[in-house]
């Protein structure tokens, strides 16, 4: 039997309904490369091999999963990466488009979708299960008060759903929050119609004060009076929708005070 361990943030899902569920909610096409994320027992990954139509791929960094996950589900004994997907090169190793699964470790669920931000343009979907928190905050829209950085840069470039809930009873052992199952589909948005990287510092830069109006919070661009004038500055971060934020870089990038001195 594995042991979860906390420094891993390890909580094992033992309800076969709410694994079924999760699964159910992959929508991979016929030939398909899937990643499932941090097996664990393999309560996912069983309910996975059963998709015969699927490229099974499983990351998981801790030795006495992997030893588990050989002996007990051999379909995957050769599609075993042993590793931290957060140092992984997806393009790299998968050279294709690639679907994401998995009960994320809820102390790395943040990084783990910078990481997916970063390979966009090959991870066509995610199905995961994290802290009902962060998955509140990556779908919420503008105007909420959860509504944050990674809201506005993931719905930039995915769909996002919060399928259900999940009670910390279903798990081993149990963790002290409540969970949710969300889903992110890529969108048809190729890329974004302003600068990407000056994007990510004007929205990272306006939520870092988020109760400051954007002028204020926006001030280490140094912009000139007239951009800051403009009325779009009177809002705050949260209030304004994907497009807003990329009508705002647009505006910064062609005042030709692009975001470099932040």
């Amino acid at each position: 039997m594995v042991r979860p361990k906390k420094y891993l943030g390890q909580h094992f899902l033992k309800d076969q309904n709410i694994a079924s569920k999760i699964v159910e909610a992959l929508d991979a096409p016929n030939h398909s490369r899937v990643v499932e994320i941090g097996p664990g027992t393999g309560v996912l990954t069983h309910l996975l091999i059963a998709k015969e139509k699927i490229d099974l791929w499983v990351v998981e960094v801790d030795r006495e999963s992997v030893d588990y996950l050989k002996k007990n589900l051999p379909e995957v004994r050769d599609k075993i990466i042993e590793g931290d997907f957060l140092r992984l090169d997806l393009a790299n190793l998968f050279q294709s488009h690639v679907s994401i699964i998995g009960n994320f470790p809820y102390n790395i669920s943040t990084q783990i979708f910078f990481r997916v931000l970063e390979y966009r343009h090959c991870v066509t979907q995610v199905v995961c299960m994290l802290q009902k928190e962060v998955a509140e905050r990556i779908a919420s829209p503008h105007g909420s008060k959860v509504y944050g950085i990674l809201s506005v840069l993931l719905q930039a470039y995915y769909d996002i759903e919060l399928l259900f809930k999940v009670p910390p009873g279903v798990f081993f052992p149990p963790p002290k929050v409540m969970s949710a199952v969300i889903r992110l589909k890529r969108n048809e948005r190729k890329q974004l119609s302003c600068d990407e990287s000056l994007f990510v510092k004007v929205v990272k830069q306006g939520f870092q004060t988020r109760r400051k109006t954007l002028r204020n919070a926006l001030k280490p661009l140094n912009l000139h009076a007239k951009v800051s004038a403009l009325p779009i500055f009177d809002k705050r971060a949260e209030q304004l929708s994907v497009e807003d934020f990329i009508s705002l870089t647009l505006l910064i990038e062609q005042s030709g005070e692009a975001g470099s001195r932040i």
